[in-house]
């Protein structure tokens, strides 16, 4: 009687066993599609890795330096309700997909942003006039290593003295709202708005916050 019990239970313990299995296994699956879930969100509204190449940001940044973007700010100010942050000013340094190589991306400083979107924002760059007005747009030119926004002169504090007597010339760009001009920190040796002009807004990637990679040059991005 008990050796006919026992063969009519035995079964059961294999078949628990694999519901078992089969559970942890299902599990297991929605962790990983919850961690490329969380992963891809992260990657295309908040934060992103890049590998800079090429000399155009030396001293500041090298070839295989490895950044962090930061890409929510810049994501969010695009809503109307957070239409009043600024994420993008003048002396950050930005990654944008290329506006003339599709599938290419560069690492820039921002020298001068456009006018504003809207009336309530600040413009960086811009000189109002006697009346207090601000110009519609904001030009920028570079003629024989000087710096000259909306007429004005300027010498930002990331360019070496010796490369602002650079005799190279650049036709003069006006900026409209939303479109930034970049240079590379390295003068001589930078494609930037000097032969591609205006970056608009939506080719922005994000902001350049931390450098990661080496880890002895660890630390933020200025």
């Amino acid at each position: 009687m008990d050796s006919s019990m026992d063969k009519q239970t035995s079964p059961d313990v294999p078949r628990d066993a694999g519901s078992e299995l089969k559970r942890e296994l299902k599990e297991f699956a929605k962790l990983i599609a919850w961690f490329l879930v969380l992963f891809l969100i992260i990657k295309t509204y908040v934060m992103e890795a890049y590998e800079v190449q090429g000399p155009s940001m030396y001293p500041t940044l090298e070839t295989n330096d490895r950044i962090l973007v930061l890409k929510l700010p810049h994501v969010l100010s695009r809503w109307a309700l957070f239409s009043a942050l600024d994420p993008v000013k003048p002396g950050d340094i930005i990654v944008f997909d290329s506006p003339d190589e599709e599938g290419k991306r560069y690492v820039k400083r921002v020298l001068a942003e456009g006018p504003p979107r809207s009336a309530r924002r600040n413009l960086a760059g811009a000189v109002p006039d006697g009346n207090g007005n601000v110009s519609p747009k904001v030009s920028v030119r570079i003629e024989e290593g000087k710096v000259f926004i909306n007429n004005q002169r300027v010498q930002p504090e990331y360019f070496h003295s010796e490369q602002l007597l650079s005799s190279d010339y650049a036709p003069e760009v006006d900026l409209g709202p939303g479109e930034y001009y970049v240079v590379g920190d390295n003068f001589h040796r930078s494609k930037d708005s000097r032969s591609f002009r205006a970056v608009k807004d939506d080719h922005v990637v994000g902001k350049a916050v931390l450098r990661f990679w080496p880890l002895r040059k660890f630390g933020l991005v200025r």
